[in-house]
């Protein structure tokens, strides 16, 4: 199932969504304005959002401040691009300059501020505790997955656990916070809750795990970044790993001084190397291990156009080629 199809039941939230982030947006320093607009307005899937919304409304809420939640999670969610970019050194993401690349690192990251910052102030504006609760342990979090991402960078011994360990924390919990507020706002039971939470982090694990085997499966203009960046930037991400544990002892070597060192030089006989030993059909099948759990958390839910556009997302997720 396409995205379209996905955001249907709640294509009139999506577009309010839109018109508050573009709202938000606005400062009086010109600066500011243009680097925001130039990030949130170069598309990408809104799919955090998408799914803070679905989760919102299968939960049974019928207020607005699941509007608010999204954008936040969204304004949340561009602020570590903006971030990531200056820390890896991007020039490309949904098949543009990065910010960094136009505008310079140093406004890039203060932009990314600004963005963080708002997103804390429309969290006050909801007036929930347990709102706050629920996403400033998801920042905190976050951060953490950033900073354990950092150490692994050109560590060839990284282990999947260790891999795992960061995509959770850096992916999965924002995927997870964004359900787990729209249940919040339905007032959901405490088990219910948790289900949707889980479906959200099982969401985000599936869609980095994807993410991190398009980067040796696909090609810029698919997927919207340079081919290859992870291995540049001497980031083991799943693919990788999992070809140095079965590899031969030839292909073991290439691929981990290719991690140590970063770069480009050899990528194409590290793709051979990752294709040769079936890592990215090992990545696939975790990622569907994942969305088959994110499925099943959403058995607690009655059956509704939202749920069954949850179920999508989940598919897609994982279906995807970009």
């Amino acid at each position: 199932m396409e995205l379209t199809t996905i955001r249907q039941p709640v294509l009139d939230d999506l577009q309010a969504v839109d018109t508050l982030i573009v709202q938000r947006l606005q400062s009086d320093v010109v600066l500011i304005n243009q680097i925001g607009h130039y990030i949130v307005g170069s598309g990408g899937k809104r799919l955090r959002p998408l799914v803070v919304l679905l989760a919102a409304r299968a939960c049974g809420y019928q207020g607005n401040q699941h509007l608010n939640a999204a954008a936040i999670i969204e304004f949340i969610h561009t602020s570590t691009l903006l971030h990531d970019d200056v820390v890896d050194g991007s020039q490309m993401r949904r098949s543009r300059k990065t910010a960094n690349a136009v505008w310079g690192n140093e406004a890039s990251v203060l932009v990314g501020d600004f963005l963080y910052s708002r997103s804390f102030q429309m969290m006050v504006e909801i007036d929930s505790m347990r709102v706050m609760e629920v996403l400033a342990h998801a920042t905190n979090r976050i951060s953490e997955g950033e900073v354990l991402q950092l150490l692994n960078a050109h560590d060839p011994d990284t282990t999947e656990a260790r891999y795992m360990e960061v995509i959770e924390r850096k992916t999965a919990t924002l995927f997870e916070a964004g359900t787990r507020l729209g249940a919040v706002l339905a007032q959901v039971p405490s088990a219910v809750e948790e289900a949707v939470a889980q479906y959200g982090a099982h969401l985000g694990i599936a869609f980095q795990l994807v993410d991190d085997a398009l980067d040796y499966a696909s090609d810029h203009q698919t997927i919207g970044k340079n081919i290859g960046d992870d291995l540049e930037e001497g980031k083991p991400t799943l693919p990788v790993i999992r070809a140095m544990a079965v590899g031969t002892d030839a292909q073991r070597a290439l691929l981990r001084e290719t991690i140590a060192h970063g770069g480009r030089e050899q990528i194409d006989a590290v793709v051979a190397a990752i294709v040769e030993t079936q890592a990215l059909e090992y990545t696939a099948h975790l990622a569907q291990e994942h969305a088959d759990a994110a499925i099943k958390a959403l058995e607690v839910l009655e059956d509704s156009p939202y749920r069954q556009s949850m179920i999508a997302a989940a598919q897609f997720a994982v279906g995807r080629s970009y």
